[in-house]
């Protein structure tokens, strides 16, 4: 019998303690407290924990600091920082210093319940590199594995953005989509193998630009994606997929078109930018 993952919560606010409790109740999961940074880091550096969910605003020692001193003196041990100050730096902080997730208060179970299970069942190690994190223009090297890419979706789609929410989640939906494509088709899912990744903000656009370590393709060279047949044949990259032993899927390239503004692929079919106009 597995021993159970154990998880430490450090926040200076009680109710916090009593609602992730209740959420993340499980046989499964072993919980100690923290109600404060520095007894966060006592117990950190003296016990093992597989998964670390702490606060931003604390007495003493802030999360973010926390954050930084667990990276360097218990570098395995994953990080997720939740905040009720939602704010573009913080959030920008948590992904350069390396937190497995971030997500802002009040939290839904959902988000709580899907980001531990991430950060349980992961391994992290240089999964995502950052070369910049101005609030205007954050790029990244990203390494060719699925499960990263639902990763770095939560994290940017904790940003705030003044774009309506149905219109938040087409924007995040297109992006995921296109990168898991870049990891799964360009990257092979090759863990060693990079898709660099930028989103770029201005007072008129969000765009995406994702390049991938593959040789490329042409729209007529597709048999797994919907968006290479006649739209009276709507499932017949299906059959393709399913004789070929693919993931279901290969709707992403049709999905996106309509939920964005513009999709434009480079010519050699390696490079993408998706742009949503605000």
């Amino acid at each position: 019998m597995l021993s159970p993952k154990k998880i430490l919560v450090v926040d200076d606010d009680l109710s916090i303690h009593r609602l992730l409790e209740t959420v993340l109740a499980s046989p499964d999961l072993e919980m100690e407290h923290a109600s404060d940074g520095a007894e966060g880091l006592e117990r950190i550096l003296t016990r093992h924990y597989d998964l670390v969910l702490t606060d931003v605003h604390m007495p003493g020692l802030d999360g973010l600091e926390l954050l930084r001193t667990v990276k360097r003196e218990r570098p395995a041990t994953k990080v997720v920082v939740m905040t009720g100050d939602n704010t573009t730096d913080k959030m920008l902080d948590s992904l350069r210093d390396h937190a497995f997730g971030y997500f802002s208060k009040p939290f839904s179970p959902a988000t709580v319940t899907e980001v531990v299970a991430q950060a349980l069942s992961a391994d992290t190690e240089g999964d995502i590199q950052v070369s910049s994190a101005s609030p205007g223009w954050i790029a990244l090297e990203v390494s060719c594995r699925l499960d990263v890419a639902d990763r770095l979706v939560q994290f940017l789609s904790q940003m705030k953005t003044d774009i309506p929410a149905k219109e938040r989640e087409d924007v995040a939906f297109a992006f995921r989509e296109m990168l898991r494509n870049a990891i799964e088709h360009g990257g092979k899912c090759d863990p060693a193998k990079r898709v660099h990744v930028a989103y770029i903000r201005t007072d008129r656009i969000i765009l995406y630009y994702i390049r991938d370590p593959g040789e490329g393709f042409r729209f007529d060279s597709l048999p797994h994606a919907a968006v290479s047949y006649p739209e009276n044949q709507p499932a017949e990259h299906i059959m393709y997929r399913l004789e070929h032993g693919l993931r279901p899927g290969g709707f992403g390239i049709l999905m996106a078109r309509h939920m964005l503004d513009e999709l434009i692929y480079n010519e050699q079919g390696n490079e993408l930018v998706l742009i949503k106009y605000l």
